[in-house]
């Protein structure tokens, strides 16, 4: 991981970690759980600091990240693999029925990475097995996707969905539009309102600029 990118990622994350622990707790159980078994294994692709891979409920923890602050963030009952997702641990062939990812797509140097990336999910899941992505839609963004030096991959729902074809999944579930584009948008970190979220569509059609989409693996 290039060091100017941790300086980005400390100055960008640390400061938010308690609010980002309470929209994600309540996003796992309240959304992201509907679509995991608790006796599932679960890998949670470029980790950060555990939001998701901490609070979501299933049999098995895994966390991959360059990122070393990720083991510390983890909490102990996480494997935590400090690895590329361009060549994840070979250990993990045919071992995971879910990978989870959010926001990370978007920072891969190229569409080439991306595709090898997908690969190698798909190597690691099960038969069967699903990938979840959480990603910002410069379709839905627009020139604001460029805010942040680190995104250097545009992305929008339909490559999004080609790319997934091309490796070998196919997409199961589709919300084109689901979150807001950061954490820091105008949704303060109160879990009622955060729950209010979720339950009123119209809320998302009119905020949300991230897409969700889930895809299964083809054998």
């Amino acid at each position: 991981m290039k060091d100017y990118v941790l300086s980005i990622y400390a100055d960008r994350f640390d400061k938010n970690v308690e609010k980002r622990n309470v929209m994600w707790k309540i996003l796992c159980k309240d959304y992201f759980q509907k679509f995991i078994k608790k006796n599932d294994t679960v890998l949670d692709l470029a980790a950060g600091y555990c939001e998701f891979i901490n609070n979501i409920e299933c049999g098995k923890k895994i966390a991959v990240d360059l990122n070393a602050k990720t083991k510390k963030m983890a909490n102990k009952n996480v494997k935590v693999y400090q690895a590329l997702s361009t060549k994840l641990p070979k250990e993990l062939t045919r071992k995971v029925d879910v990978v989870f990812t959010s926001n990370f797509f978007e920072h891969l140097d190229s569409k080439n990475e991306l595709i090898d990336t997908l690969k190698e999910v798909h190597r690691a899941l099960k038969p069967g097995g699903k990938i979840m992505v959480l990603q910002p839609n410069i379709r839905l963004v627009g020139a604001q996707y460029w805010d942040y030096v680190d995104h250097t991959l545009p992305l929008t729902e339909k490559s999004l969905q080609e790319a997934f074809h091309l490796t070998g999944f196919e997409v199961t579930y589709q919300k084109t539009r689901f979150l807001p584009y950061t954490a820091n948008s105008r949704i303060p970190a109160i879990p009622a309102l955060i729950k209010l979220y979720l339950k009123l569509p119209i809320m998302q059609f009119m905020m949300g600029k991230q897409t969700f989409m889930v895809a299964n693996a083809r054998d």
